[in-house]
């Protein structure tokens, strides 16, 4: 079977889990769009392991990771994660990892420009600074440098030299930055290739070649950060919706079997821009500390809301979700009443709820809490019956079965719901 698994809020909803979970089953894991501004997060054994670019399926053995065309890659990043893992007893060897030629390189002068937009801007986008929309603005304006230009040393020469014309002059002039050296970063990034060139091929080659075996497409954040159905502009800057697997993994020869949306039992996101189910008081902190809610990439804090079943209704329809996991349901077991968003209440004039979030009000139905730990259930019928209806609850609002449920952070604290 080869499954799609995407997020279905504003991203940090338990994929990186969800994908170890499932990667049992598969051979072949594709990570397809974004950079190191992710965060997926796996503990095993009691230790966290905290993935940026690597698929999170290198934790499983015989597994191959592969990072497709659609991300953007910090050959730096890239290479430190390597070694990380590798000094932590995984194995991530140019076997089990593979490394598209046609992925875009951020760039020093990515993530500095990065940094300096935002400090600019009227309305901060909560950005990670990690380089990746500059970088995914070159790859569109055709400047980019990308893995296979690496290799190349008169080509990668030319283009960094080229880039270096336009961008020298732009921060000298608007950011007052003083110039990239050419010298520095060419030798650098050599160095960088030469290491991670035994990990790189055609991927799509590649990938035709194993077509019939079982594969495991994993996306990186959530449905509305997606550059165009996202709370835009506070979005991301790839598309992360599900049928960019095929774009971004350069596999559109796979026969997908399963789209598996991932959806936190509430609400979270990271940065600016709207959020209609917010908390706005103390319920914030009490989920923030009790679901750990601190970005796996950044550490900044999340803000923390209901669940909203509006917006899932919407990433339902947008991913052409087969079935959901639901995750962190065991932060809820502390609470006495339960709201759920079932609608919106407009602002008047207002016609473009998904267009414009701003100023809409949220409608919610009460459900009563179980007041039961459910950290240590491993079979659904198992959990308290109140628990059940909450996700009964889910079910009928978004037509679509909740097939696993995560009830703690350990890789085995999930449970399968035939």
């Amino acid at each position: 079977m080869n499954i799609v698994v995407v997020g279905l809020q504003w991203g940090d909803e338990g994929k990186g889990k969800v994908i170890d979970y499932l990667a049992k089953d598969a051979d072949i894991i594709v990570r397809f769009q974004g950079g190191n501004n992710a965060g997926h997060t796996v503990v095993l054994d009691g230790k966290k392991f905290v993935f940026h670019i690597v698929p999170s399926g290198v934790l499983r053995e015989n597994k191959i990771c592969v990072i497709g065309n659609g991300v953007v890659v910090d050959p730096r990043v890239l290479i430190e994660e390597i070694r990380y893992l590798r000094d932590n007893g995984i194995k991530v060897s140019p076997q089990n990892l593979k490394l598209s030629l046609l992925s875009h390189v951020i760039m020093p002068y990515h993530r500095v420009m990065d940094s300096f937009r935002e400090s600019k801007r009227l309305h901060k986008i909560g950005t990670t600074n990690r380089g990746i929309g500059p970088c995914y603005v070159d790859k569109f304006s055709r400047c980019g440098i990308r893995v296979v230009d690496l290799f190349n040393r008169e080509k990668f020469a030319f283009k960094l030299k080229d880039n270096l014309r336009e961008k020298n002059p732009l921060f000298k002039e608007v950011y007052g930055r003083s110039y990239f050296s050419f010298s520095k970063i060419f030798r650098e990034y050599l160095d960088y290739a030469k290491f991670l060139k035994p990990y790189c091929c055609d991927v799509v080659d590649f990938l035709y070649s194993k077509r019939h075996s079982r594969f495991l497409f994993e996306g990186a954040q959530g449905t509305f950060l997606d550059i165009d159905f996202g709370t835009y502009p506070f979005v991301t800057s790839s598309n992360t919706i599900s049928p960019n697997a095929f774009l971004g993994g350069g596999a559109s020869f796979i026969r997908v079997d399963k789209i598996i949306g991932v959806a936190k039992a509430y609400t979270t996101r990271v940065g600016e821009g709207p959020f209609p189910t917010e908390f706005n008081d103390s319920l914030g902190d009490y989920f923030r500390q009790t679901g750990k809610e601190f970005g796996a990439t950044t550490n900044r804090p999340r803000r923390c809301g209901w669940l909203d079943l509006v917006i899932l209704k919407r990433a339902v329809i947008l991913n052409n979700v087969s079935e959901i996991a639901l995750t962190k349901i065991d932060i809820l077991d502390g609470l006495k009443e339960i709201k759920v968003c079932v609608d919106y209440k407009f602002p008047k004039g207002n016609k473009y709820a998904f267009v414009d979030l701003e100023g809409i009000k949220p409608l919610y139905q009460r459900i009563r809490g179980w007041l039961t730990d459910t950290s240590m259930v491993r079979d659904y019928s198992q959990l308290p019956e109140l628990a059940k209806d909450y996700i009964s609850f889910i079910e009928k609002e978004l037509g679509r079965k909740i097939s696993l449920i995560s009830v703690g952070e350990r890789r085995e604290a999930i449970v399968r719901k035939e």
